[in-house]
């Protein structure tokens, strides 16, 4: 239950979806972050009568859900400059139609999670700052890592420091959540910007610290070190297990020759792909002798190229038909010219279960890379629908091949593995799952761990490598024009890094289970993206998984808005251990509801402890204007 706990004879922290710290001058105080807001009903039971002011960490809206209680009170407010306009303008954060390039996403998936309610920012601080209140002067300082522009504040006690940290930390050298932290594609610029942040707190000795959840640590230097440690060696393994960006394409394809056609390389009789320069289109191709091709993904072309192409294979290769092309993964560029392919030259569209429905109701997913999000490619990718979708463990008869098609989860859970003997050899079709020499011990073949791909390492690249081991390949044929020739030590170097790099997240885990840190969706809806016009009503589903070994609590409160409601508006259950519950819910319009998109926060209440709103999803009211890419309300039911 909630309640004061008295840190020093002023200062006292108060629970509920976050810790909130109250430091009082007489029967006046000032708050470090707000959580719920249910702090301000209780302030008497501490003597105090005026808040005067609310200093926010960050942004996150466990911190500050409580916003919209400081209306009409007179308290004011303070954060970062960064932060500001996440407080202020949070839905800005959210789009019915995200592309690659918006500010704080990764490839267009949000990695901010502003207040579903805007607060007014009256003091934007510098990332070195400094603010007296009633004659405490608290030391302002930019502590960047679980949120662009979470600061910590330093108050003087005794001749030691205490540092108000937010999510910076919590006991045990442990890290509140990892997607938070998850700022690009996987070149771990938040965990660096985290690892500088706990090492200049560390520099002030504090004699508590005061995180946003957890205990007050005490004499907190030693497990600030201990932390930089610990996400140094998290970035040891965690950034790509190959030569990215510097001498990969020495790596990218050893193995391939040229052929009559300009810059269609061969790999063996029957087996094609592009090569060039700092060139890493989606595209292999399989050749029969009766003319008849199969491409495995499609994307990154300049298709006045990808035409001349085309007809040079069919005048200098003998191509007849392109039958079809596989899609090996959900990222729309490995799909950019799939159905380019099909109304020019006639191809059939495949690919296995789980990832069609990316491509077929995109926005229903808050995922990375989704083919529509390309559109600021200059280029019409609107949603299609595939000719066949083949079930996990089928068996593609191709012009006498059979090609197994297994899922193959790595990059994003969203994945398949097209494997088959062509020209005497097991050649696997792994997109972006590996890559990376064959021979150099120093490589590991991660591509990027990437959290809102979907999926976590036991359903990514811990399963991926365990696979491919299972089956033994002669060739890899990648994605970005990668192919990989005797790889089985590298898949074994795979594995191994996989496996060192799930106990570098376990080390770093508050929770049991890591999974819970690292996955933001283990509670989601979907579709992600709900649309209902006014006086009308829809369904969505709204998934809560179980990470744990014994059956898993739930209470999760629909935020309501105004003219949107739900039913029910509260879930409570009980989820199996290892299962996930789809619970259905009805979202319904007023006739006068106010056209256009809300935001909607899910208040999580998991065994017993109140995390708070960690996740959200959108209900748009009317059309989508100019919607190429309607979302849909799911009929055919989520791929999970």
């Amino acid at each position: 239950m909630p309640g004061f706990q008295q840190i020093l004879p002023d200062v006292f922290q108060w629970t509920d979806t976050c810790n909130v710290y109250v430091v009082r001058s007489g029967d006046t105080a000032l708050l470090i972050d707000l959580g719920d807001g249910s702090v301000l009903d209780h302030l008497g039971e501490i003597g105090v009568r005026t808040v005067e002011w609310v200093l926010f960490t960050h942004h996150h809206r466990e911190q500050c859900q409580g916003g919209a209680k400081l209306a009409g009170t007179g308290i004011k407010v303070a954060a970062s400059l960064i932060e500001k306009p996440l407080l202020e303008a949070g839905a800005t954060y959210r789009k019915m139609r995200p592309t690659l390039g918006d500010a704080f996403t990764v490839h267009g998936a949000s990695y901010v999670r502003p207040p579903i309610d805007p607060i007014q920012v009256d003091r934007a601080f510098a990332k070195m700052d400094d603010f007296t209140w009633r004659g405490r002067e608290f030391w302002v300082i930019e502590t960047q890592g679980n949120s662009p522009g979470h600061t910590a504040y330093l108050l003087k006690h005794n001749d030691r420091w205490l540092v108000f940290s937010g999510d910076l930390m919590v006991d045990g050298a442990k890290m509140h959540t990892w997607y938070d932290t998850e700022w690009d594609y996987g070149f771990a610029k938040g965990l660096y910007e985290l690892g500088k942040s706990a090492a200049q707190i560390a520099g002030y000795d504090p004699s508590h610290l005061l995180p946003s959840h957890g205990p007050v640590i005490r004499n907190a230097k030693g497990q600030l070190q201990d932390y930089v440690t610990k996400l140094r060696q998290m970035g040891d393994v965690y950034v790509r297990g190959y030569d990215v960006q510097r001498f990969d394409g020495c790596d990218q394809d050893t193995v391939s020759r040229p052929t009559e056609v300009p810059h269609l390389w061969q790999l063996s009789p029957h087996l094609y792909k592009f090569r060039g320069p700092n060139y890493a289109v989606n595209f292999a191709m399989v050749l029969a002798d009766n003319g008849h091709a199969l491409v495995i993904d499609c994307g990154l072309f300049n298709r006045e190229f990808l035409d001349t192409a085309i007809q040079r294979m069919r005048d200098r290769l003998g191509l007849k038909q392109i039958d079809a092309v596989f899609v090996t993964h959900m990222h729309g560029d490995h799909g950019m010219e799939a159905t380019y392919l099909r109304d020019k030259y006639g191809a059939k569209l495949w690919t296995m279960e789980g990832i069609a429905d990316k491509f077929e109701r995109p926005w229903d997913y808050d995922l990375c890379a989704l083919l529509p999000a390309y559109q600021d490619r200059g280029k019409d990718l609107g949603p299609f629908q595939f000719d066949r979708v083949v079930k996990n463990g089928d068996v593609i008869e191709w012009e006498n091949i059979p090609f197994c098609c297994d899922w193959m989860p790595g990059q994003t859970k969203y994945h398949a593995c097209l494997h088959g003997d062509i020209d005497g050899r097991r050649v696997a079709f792994t997109g972006d799952n590996i890559f990376g020499s064959t021979t150099s011990p120093t490589q590991g073949g991660n591509e990027a761990v990437v959290a809102r791909n979907g999926g976590t390492l036991e359903e990514g690249y811990l399963y991926a490598a365990h696979y491919l081991h299972s089956i033994a390949p002669d060739l890899l044929v990648g994605g970005h024009c990668w192919v990989m020739d005797r790889p089985k030590e590298l898949i074994e170097r795979f594995r191994t890094r996989m496996i060192t790099l799930r106990a570098a997240f376990q080390s770093l885990s508050a929770e049991t289970d890591y999974r819970y840190m690292f996955d933001p969706y283990w509670v989601s809806a979907i579709p992600y993206r709900v649309v209902v016009k006014a006086g009308k009503s829809v369904t969505a589903q709204i998934l809560v998984r179980n990470y744990g070994k014994t059956p898993q609590l739930h209470r999760i409160v629909l935020h309501a808005h105004p003219g949107i409601t739900f039913d029910p508006p509260i879930l409570e259950g009980t989820v199996d251990p290892g299962a996930t519950e789809a619970i259905t819910v009805k979202v319904s319009a007023a006739a006068d509801a106010t056209p256009g998109m809300r935001v909607i926060g899910l208040d999580i209440t998991r065994d017993g402890t109140r995390l708070g709103e960690l996740f959200d999803f959108l209900v748009h009211v009317g059309d989508v204007p100019e919607d190429k890419a309607k979302a849909t309300t799911s009929e055919k039911g989520p791929k999970y």
